[in-house]
């Protein structure tokens, strides 16, 4: 998917987020951990977090299996990629 073509609201984030069992959140220089088991793409926290002012879904934004990377946060992509 490229997020410069195509955009990603709120009403796409429980098919975007579907599977997902872990979201990490940029949030200035800490990280918002997301157990989606217990979490939904619908809650208003969750959407908070992954949307950016335009109300679209914030970059960068990346899947490895069944967790997500949403923002830059550089402890958490030194975590997941080493």
């Amino acid at each position: 998917m490229n997020a410069t073509k195509e955009r990603f609201g709120a009403d796409a984030l429980p098919e975007l987020f579907e599977g997902a069992a872990k979201v990490v959140v940029a949030k200035g220089k800490k990280a918002l951990v997301f157990d989606m088991r217990k979490s939904s793409a619908e809650d208003a926290d969750f959407q908070k977090a992954v949307l950016g002012p335009s109300g679209n879904l914030r970059a960068p934004a990346v899947r490895a299996g069944k967790s997500w990377l949403v923002g830059f946060h550089e402890e958490s992509w030194l975590d997941r990629f080493g």
